[in-house]
């Protein structure tokens, strides 16, 4: 076990807590803003998640669960509402018909542009700040555990 000198872990806890700090600020920031919007913060999420699959990924309720981190049931009951607000639509997926699709709406989309713009301005903001802490955590650790291999390097 790596011994820390009472200084180092101070730094190093500082450096956490103050990236959780600026995750924390901008997912406050998020969930105002989808209120003011309208939206509950986990429709904004769906909507982002189904307008921002990757190509040829059918956006069905599992893909939505496992991208929001929501057991199925629930992923359901926030689909029904996003629906009911016209946010979505369902559809049969195009190759397996007994399979449901989850797609944004027109409306759904002129939200989600709002929102998005919104949000990558205050991330402008807020990155040098994350990109700091995420810099001096990688430091540390390649610090404390010399052999960490970079992704996308291999290890000698």
């Amino acid at each position: 076990m790596t011994k820390f000198l009472p200084s180092q872990e101070h730094q190093r806890l500082q450096t956490l807590a103050e990236f959780r700090y600026t995750l924390r600020q901008f997912l406050q920031f998020s969930e105002k803003c989808a209120e003011q919007a309208g939206l509950h913060p986990q429709q904004h999420q769906l909507l982002l998640h189904l307008a921002g699959a990757p190509d040829g990924v059918e956006t069905t309720v599992s893909y939505a669960a496992e991208r929001l981190g929501l057991r199925h049931h629930t992923v359901v009951e926030l689909s029904n509402r996003c629906v009911d607000a016209g946010l979505i639509v369902r559809k049969n997926a195009a190759i397996d018909r007994r399979r449901v699709v989850l797609q944004v709406t027109p409306k759904g989309q002129r939200i989600l542009q709002t929102l998005s713009d919104d949000h990558e301005r205050e991330l402008y903001e807020l990155v040098p700040t994350l990109i700091e802490a995420l810099t001096r955590i990688r430091r540390h650790r390649e610090a404390i555990v010399p052999d960490v291999v970079e992704p996308g390097r291999k290890s000698r």
